[in-house]
């Protein structure tokens, strides 16, 4: 056979196979964590473990100083570098790639600053993902206080109106919603002001900030409000059990289940995470993300 009829060959049986094998696909536009606990090493563990084809493309990089009260330091990616990454996810996997899979859910993590929120933004528009999982990281004890406040209102302006569901924590609901959040009650307004205000479907995290024997969170679409419970795995929180949820809602949506599907699936995804959760020499613990298989 000859070489071209040899890369023929090879080629049919490699459409042949990626079109009847071809996994869902994720991407995450996040920032590294360099433990590993949380980030986009969190989000493609996540995927990973949920069946679906991970994509990133990084926003920055954390790591922490153990010499400084295991504070964080944070540097961003240069503009051009991440519009370089998302251009070149889109154009292998976007609407007008041939791929057998097309990429239609993505998930928003750290950006960091004012200039990625407008980077991101701008591919976001450019490319109407079908499912937008925004993850709102309100604040990073890496940056300064007035560029970290700079970044929140760049995020609420220019990224929360373009999402589809949000999954904010205690402290991001309370900001997102102006609700000082007490109980499961605030909970549930806070989750209903979200939604209000963006449009889209809400998981508002309660963890272990709201009383009582179960970890809470609230789901509401505008039209279904529902408490989602599991029992709390200790009082503390866990290093990136807030980032494998929203990836875990986001690889669900991208096989094609129903928000409140992908939440229910993500909670019990996330409680085993923690009931296995990693510890190291740092002052915190990891969620694992193969707890549901460990």
């Amino acid at each position: 056979m000859s070489n071209r009829n040899c890369k023929k060959s090879h080629r049919w049986w490699q459409d042949s196979f990626m079109t009847t094998n071809a996994p869902a696909l994720a991407l995450t536009i996040a920032g590294s964590e360099a433990t590993g606990g949380a980030g986009a090493q969190a989000d493609l563990k996540t995927f990973q473990e949920l069946n679906v084809f991970g994509i990133v493309n990084l926003t920055c990089i954390v790591s922490f100083d153990p010499n400084d009260n295991w504070n964080h330091r944070f540097v961003p990616v240069d503009q051009q570098t991440i519009a370089d990454q998302l251009e070149a996810t889109t154009a292998s996997y976007g609407p007008a790639s041939g791929a057998p899979s097309v990429l239609e859910t993505v998930k928003i993590g750290m950006m960091g600053s004012p200039a990625t929120i407008s980077t991101v933004e701008a591919a976001l528009k450019a490319t109407s993902f079908k499912n937008v999982v925004l993850d709102p990281v309100l604040i990073c004890k890496g940056q300064e206080p007035g560029h970290a406040l700079d970044t929140d209102q760049a995020l609420k302006a220019q990224i929360l109106p373009l999402a589809t569901f949000v999954t904010p924590n205690h402290f991001e609901a309370e900001s997102l919603s102006g609700i000082t959040i007490n109980n499961i009650e605030d909970l549930k307004a806070a989750a209903r002001k979200i939604h209000e205000i963006s449009g889209a479907a809400v998981l508002a995290k309660g963890g272990v900030r709201i009383a009582g024997a179960d970890a809470v969170d609230v789901f509401f679409d505008g039209e279904t409000l529902e408490v989602l419970t599991a029992p709390k795995v200790g009082e503390v929180a866990v290093s990136g059990a807030g980032c494998s949820l929203a990836a875990a809602i986001t690889a669900e949506l991208a096989k094609g289940a129903t928000p409140l599907e992908a939440a229910r699936t993500a909670k019990a995804f996330v409680t085993e995470g923690i009931k296995h959760r990693v510890t190291s020499g740092a002052p915190f613990t990891a969620l694992w993300q193969g707890g549901a298989r460990g």
